[in-house]
Formats: C-alpha cells, structure tokens, sequence
C-alpha cells in the first residue's frame, strides 16, 4: 500500500526534481498563474516525496514559484513514497499535457521516461524492450514511436544548437538529422550559422549526416553545404534575430517576433491608405 499524506509545508523545503526537463520560465503564463493564486490560493496540491531530512518536489515546479513569489508561508503538498523510476515517471506524465512546452523539455522528458520505464523492467522480471517502452510512451502522450525516438535524438545536439530549435531558429526535422554529426561537428556547425546567419534546410542536414558518417565533414564542406543558395532564401530580407532581442519579451520565439513585425507592418500599411501620417 502506498504511504501518503496531504501536509502544509514552506515552499522553501521543496526541493526541485533532479534534472528536472521542463523550464519554470517567468513569462506571461506565469504572471496569470500567480495572479490565480492570489485570488483562488493554490487549488490542487502539490506532489512531493521523502528526500533526506527533507522533501524533493515531483510535480508542481511552477506552483512552487508562485507561491514563493506571493511569500505564501505554506503550500499543500501530497507527500507519498516512490522510487526514483515511479518519480520520474511521475513528473514526466504531469507535465507533458501542457501547452508550449519547448522541443528540449519533451526530449528530455521522453528520455528520462524510457530510461526509468527500462529500469524498472530490469527489477522485475519483465525485460521491457526498447521497442515497447517507446510505443508505450508515444501512445500515452498520443504520438508515435517514431516521433518518440525523433525527439530523444534532440538531446544528442550541443547545447547551443537545442536552444536554437526551441528559439524556432532550426525546424525540428532538420534538428533530429543534425543530432548524429559529432559534437566537434556540431560545435563548428554552430559557429558557422552564427557567423553566416544561415541555418541548414533538411536536404542539407541530411547530407551533412550522410558526409559525417562518412567521415568526411570537414569544416569547409560544412560551410560550403551551409552557404549554398536556397529557393526560398531568395531576394530574402535578413534580420539577426539577436538585433530584435531587445524589443521583445525573453520568452518570444523568433516565429512569434515575426508575426508581431508583420503586424506592425500591416498596421502602417493599412494607416498610409487611409492617409494617415
């Protein structure tokens, strides 16, 4: 039977979940949060388990800032025991039904959860095979297997290149194909788009895979591939996306900068119809 118990516990005795995959970003979903918190309180507990003298917070990361940033006192918390692969399980599952979640926070997530699903079935005497473990996981989040193991490939990117897929800078087909140069390649990779501010389309990063496992990705045909013209880059306008930090909230993507940027352009064009100056 599983021990557990509902307690008021300071926010500050929650510990965060080891690698925990999912950013606590402050953006605007979190200022409605806390705003919902000042006026309802906190309406489903939090979920944490015994850790040491104290206790490690599976699920409610969020919950937690919020309150912290109200300096509520205490915050319910369902506290029960669980292994480390029943946690991680866990905090993968509560978390991955929410909107905008990034690329990385789900291949993390899927990652975490096949390695705790894999483990558990070495302790028992059930030998989960890979193939099962990730059919199990696509079919609880209403993917495939295949889309599955796609986005575990993502954590195989150098940090750098990750954080340019979920800044909407690389599309996610591409990202999965890059995620098997090395990471020697990839870091030379990097630097190129950054000095280029070209980033590869899918046929390029295919080949570019193709050419690594050939062991011929040599820097430059790494940016002869990056340079080349591409149909639909042409009689482009190209605008860093570091240049347009500045106006925009930290948590914008570059998709959602643009349309703001057609926005405003739209708003102008539609003023100097109507004669407006």
């Amino acid at each position: 039977m599983v021990k557990e118990f509902i307690s008021q516990l300071p926010p500050n005795k929650l510990t965060p979940f080891k690698k925990h995959p999912y950013q606590v970003r402050e953006d605007a979903a979190m200022d409605e949060l806390v705003e919902s918190v000042r006026t309802y309180g906190i309406l489903s507990p939090l979920l944490a388990r015994p850790k040491g003298d104290g206790y490690e917070l599976v699920s409610g990361h969020r919950r937690r800032l919020a309150a912290q940033k109200l300096g509520l006192p205490t915050v319910p918390v369902l506290v029960r025991e669980m292994s480390d692969d029943e946690a991680v399980i866990l905090m993968v599952d509560s978390n991955l039904q929410r909107e905008n979640l990034l690329p990385s926070e789900k291949a993390f997530a899927y990652k975490m959860k096949l390695e705790a699903m894999k483990h558990q079935g070495k302790s028992t005497s059930v030998q989960l095979a890979p193939k099962l473990t990730t059919e199990q996981i696509g079919y609880e989040a209403g993917i495939s297997k295949d889309v599955v193991k796609r986005y575990i490939r993502l954590t195989n990117l150098v940090p750098p290149l990750l954080q340019m897929v979920d800044d909407g800078r690389i599309a996610f087909s591409p990202a999965v194909e890059l995620s098997y140069l090395t990471r020697d390649e990839q870091a030379e990779l990097w630097d190129l788009i950054g000095r280029e501010d070209a980033t590869p389309s899918l046929s390029q990063a295919l080949r570019m895979k193709q050419l690594s496992r050939e062991a011929k990705l040599t820097p430059e045909v790494l940016y002869a591939i990056l340079t080349e013209e591409k149909p639909n880059q042409k009689e482009q306008v190209r605008i860093k996306t570091e240049s347009l930090r500045k106006y925009f909230p930290r948590n914008y993507s570059a998709q959602q900068m643009e349309r703001e940027i057609i926005k405003l352009l739209e708003a102008r064009y539609r003023a100097k119809g109507r004669g407006e100056r």
